[in-house]
Parts: structure tokens; C-alpha cells; sequence
């Protein structure tokens, strides 16, 4: 990394120093420890070439949980202005809208451990995992899936798939505005029309878990977490339909690229002006994926309350099994800042990052707008994650934006090599944590130590200002895509 100036600006900031054609100086979060580890990493190149991008306002940020991704790295910030910048499909990412959302219950960690086998069974059995997986018991049409595209979790909802209350506790009520199916491949609408209610494979996973700890009771009280808390996390994103659309855009902007003789920093980094015909159309298909995934992760909770009405013989309403919050990680949204005294509407990339609102932001939905938006930090299956909310901070430093969970320090190969000759079921049941996987390979490929700890990460984020931590949680038992 020796072409590249660090500067270290305080304790958890590092800024990547304006030079060789970048428009805006790199901003890292990063504590000493971390920056050590990341001095020789592709993804500060990564967050550098960002900064060349046009129209990218400030600076291209990366969270503590950076790694290597395509184009952007995983765990980047990158505003651009919406008039006379960019969008990047690389800034989103395949897994469109990959996010998480938060479930509560009034269950005690007591009442659960006699049965936790059971119900991660019973999880098991009822939401498809790994690739290409999908539901033989419902089937959606091509016209449903246009349906599902423009209105998201709000089309599931009220086909009876949710609790009416859902809606108001996911981030953009579920539907983003802006979607148009019309602008969706008919390869994508093929792999995506079947995979609706399905989990998919890789990092994705359904978590039940505990409240192990309470950084901050009154707003733990507002989210509906109690110490020994019964909860569930579930983390997936727009599956088939979303690579595809992403594939097929990446594919257009490499002739858009190619036709007007831009020149890129990287190849992947393909970008075209926001407000150009090519630039709607994506943004438009991007919603399309973003709605689809929301719609998956609540067809996703309507089978795990089953699950549990199955495990407990007792109705999901009566053990108070209501979500708390859901968030997208891998997007692009039009969003307004005061830039320089003045407001601007920009185009906010955040690619394994998370939106971080705080107290009395008008996009904050109106049950938490007087503590701030729930923002839900996935660590690994061997140990915690965490339930944060946003500060003023973040609004004038990170677009409003933290970290999204951990972040990986191993490909899947290096953690499949680490695994060999191990019994990894075996190794987290030692510690009380019950997995389920589609394959032996996909529990390999994501052991615990192929992720950095993710309390590091959350430390960072909380000692720079940007979140303060509300909960930790602990996993009980996990069924991995």
C-alpha cells in the first residue's frame, strides 16, 4: 500500500489522502489494530478508485467490516449528487437489498432450551435453504412477481402472509418507490419467480437466539428486548432475481462505458450518469430487486412463525412474536443531506452497509422516531450480534450509515481448508448453538473465524459517534443457507 497516503485523523478515522486522480479524500473506520490488518488489503484500493468516481460528494467511506468486493468494496459508503452524478452496480452489489430483519418474542431463554432442536427442525423444514432452493406449496405467477416487485412486503402482507402491524416496522414500509418490473430481464423473472420464502445459500441465515445483554434498558424497552429474551434474525436478500438483474446491468454499462469512451479506474467500477436513460432504467430494476427482497424475508417470518406455533402449540400473536425492524444492506437510495449549507438530493450507495437514522428523522418510521431506527448487526454463528441505533453523527459524516455485520477475513476456501478434518456441527453444539445446514460445505465455508469479531467492529462504529449499542444476542440455534 505504499502509493497510498494514511493518515490517521483520531482514534477510529483514517483518511485515505486526495491524490492521483481521486475527487474526494478515502475515509476508513478502523481502529490501529484493524488498520494493521487491512494496510495490505484490495479493498482500500477499492474505497481509493471510488473516490475517482463523478459526482461523489465528501469522501468514499468504508465501515470497520470492509473487505474486498466487486468494484466497491464490501462494507463502502459513496454518495454521489443526483443531478450530475453516478450510479454503479458494483456501489449495490449482486445481492440486491441482502438485508436482515429482527424478530422479538416473549419467550425466556428457560422456556426454549428443552425444545431448541426441535424448533430448529422445524425452521429447517419449512424455509428452503441452499442453491436453487424453493417452495414446492406456493407458487407465484409472472404477474404476481410484477405485483411483488413494485408493492414488496406490503403484496405479502396482505395476502395474509404477516401481521398488519409488519409493515410499519420495515425500513420504506417494505415497497420502495421508483420500481418497474418493465425494466426487468426475463431471465431474472425466471430465476426469481419460484424462489420467493426461500433463504438461499451462502452467508444467509435464520438465527434464534437469546438477549444476552442490555447496553441501554429504555431503548432495549422501545424495540421489545428483555434480558434472556427469546429472538430471531434473519438475513437474506432478492436471490436469483437480483443477481440476474445485476448481471444484466453490469453487462450494459460495460457497452455504456465502451460507447462514450469513459475510462475506469477498474473495470468493475461500470457506472453511468444517474438521470441518463440507462441510469433509470437500473435504478428502476434495482427497486424492483430491493421490493422482492422484502417481500422474501417476509414470506421467510410467516413460516418461521409457523415454526414456532408447530414447536410451542401456541399462536404466534400470543407469544408476542412481532418484528422489531428490517434493513436493507446492498443499495442505492435517493436521499436528501444539507451539504455545505445548503440540501441536496443524492444518491446514496451503500454496499454491506446500513442505514443508521437517528431520533426524529423523518424517514424513521413513526414507532421508533422518538429513539431512532433499530439498526441490526449480524456477527457470525459461534458468537454474537448486536442491535444498535444511529446518532446525529452519522448524518453529517457517513450519510446517515454504519457497518452491516462482521465482515469476513477468509474466501470460502481458505475457511473450508481451515474446517477440514473438523466436526463443526459437533464443535458449536459443544457450545450450546444447534446448526442446520443444506450442505457440509456451506457450515464449512462459514465457520466462525472466517469472519472478524464482530464486537471489534461494533466497538468502532460506537466509539466513533456514529451508533450507540442497544443489545447484544446471543445464538441458540442457526439454520444456514
Amino acid at each position: 500500500m505504499s502509493e497510498m497516503k494514511l493518515k490517521k485523523i483520531d482514534a477510529f478515522r483514517w483518511q485515505i489522502q486526495q491524490e492521483n486522480g481521486m475527487n474526494v479524500p478515502g475515509i476508513v473506520y478502523a481502529d490501529d489494530r484493524m488498520m494493521e490488518e487491512l494496510r495490505n488489503d484490495e479493498s482500500l484500493k477499492q474505497v481509493r478508485n471510488v473516490a475517482m468516481l463523478p459526482g461523489i460528494i465528501y469522501a468514499s467511506i468504508a465501515m470497520p467490516d470492509i473487505h474486498t468486493g466487486y468494484g466497491f468494496p464490501i462494507g463502502g459508503v459513496a454518495a454521489f449528487d443526483s443531478t450530475e452524478g453516478i450510479i454503479s452496480p458494483g456501489g449495490v452489489g449482486y445481492d440486491i437489498n441482502c438485508g436482515v430483519r429482527l424478530l422479538r418474542t416473549n419467550l425466556n431463554r428457560e422456556e426454549i432450551k428443552p425444545i431448541i432442536e426441535k424448533l430448529v427442525d422445524s425452521v429447517f423444514s419449512n424455509v428452503p435453504s441452499g442453491v436453487g432452493s424453493h417452495r414446492k406449496d406456493i407458487r407465484f405467477s409472472r404477474a404476481d412477481l410484477d405485483l411483488v416487485s413494485v408493492h414488496g412486503a406490503k403484496n405479502i402482507i396482505s395476502r395474509g402472509f404477516g401481521f398488519p402491524e409488519d409493515e410499519r416496522r420495515i425500513e420504506e414500509s417494505g415497497a420502495i418507490s421508483g420500481a418497474d418490473p418493465e425494466n426487468v430481464s426475463q431471465r431474472a423473472k425466471e430465476r426469481g419467480h419460484d424462489q420467493l420464502g426461500t433463504l438461499g445459500s451462502g452467508n444467509h441465515f435464520i438465527e434464534i437466539g437469546f438477549v444476552e445483554d442490555i447496553y441501554d434498558p429504555e431503548t432495549a424497552q422501545a424495540f421489545g428486548l428483555f434480558q434472556n429474551g427469546i429472538t430471531v434474525l434473519i438475513h437474506t436478500g432478492s436471490r436469483g432475481f437480483g443477481y440476474q438483474i445485476c448481471d444484466d446491468y453490469i453487462r450494459t454499462l460495460q457497452n455504456y462505458s465502451y460507447k462514450h469512451g469513459i475510462t475506469l479506474p477498474d473495470r468493475q467500477l461500470v457506472w453511468t450518469y444517474f438521470k441518463s436513460k440507462e441510469g433509470q432504467k437500473y435504478f428502476s430494476a434495482m427497486n424492483s430487486a430491493a421490493n422482492f427482497a422484502f417481500a422474501n424475508r417476509q414470506l421467510i417470518t410467516h413460516w418461521v412463525r409457523e415454526s414456532f406455533e408447530h414447536a410451542l402449540g401456541r399462536k404466534a400473536q400470543a407469544i408476542g412474536m412481532n418484528l422489531v425492524y428490517d434493513v436493507a444492506h446492498n443499495i442505492a437510495k435517493e436521499e436528501k443531506y444539507r451539504i455545505q449549507g445548503r440540501e441536496r438530493m443524492l444518491i446514496v450507495h451503500r454496499k454491506g452497509a446500513t442505514r443508521a437514522f437517528p431520533a426524529g428523522h423523518p424517514d424513521v418510521p413513526e414507532v421508533y422516531r422518538s429513539t431512532g431506527q433499530p439498526v441490526l448487526i449480524p456477527g457470525d454463528m459461534g458468537r454474537y450480534s448486536y442491535v444498535l441505533v444511529g446518532t446525529e453523527r452519522t448524518l453529517t459524516e457517513t450519510f446517515g450509515t454504519v457497518c452491516h455485520g462482521a465482515g469476513r477475513v477468509m474466501s470460502r476456501g481458505q475457511a473450508v481448508r481451515a474446517a477440514k478434518d473438523r466436526q463443526i456441527l459437533r464443535e458449536l453444539r459443544g457450545k450450546n448453538i444447534i446448526v442446520r445446514g443444506a450442505t457440509r460445505a456451506t457450515i464449512n465455508e462459514e465457520i466462525p473465524e472466517a469472519y472478524k469479531d464482530v464486537s471489534r467492529v461494533v466497538d468502532i462504529v460506537a466509539g466513533a459517534g456514529l451508533a450507540k449499542k442497544v443489545a447484544k444476542l446471543h445464538p441458540l440455534g442457526v439454520v444456514k443457507g
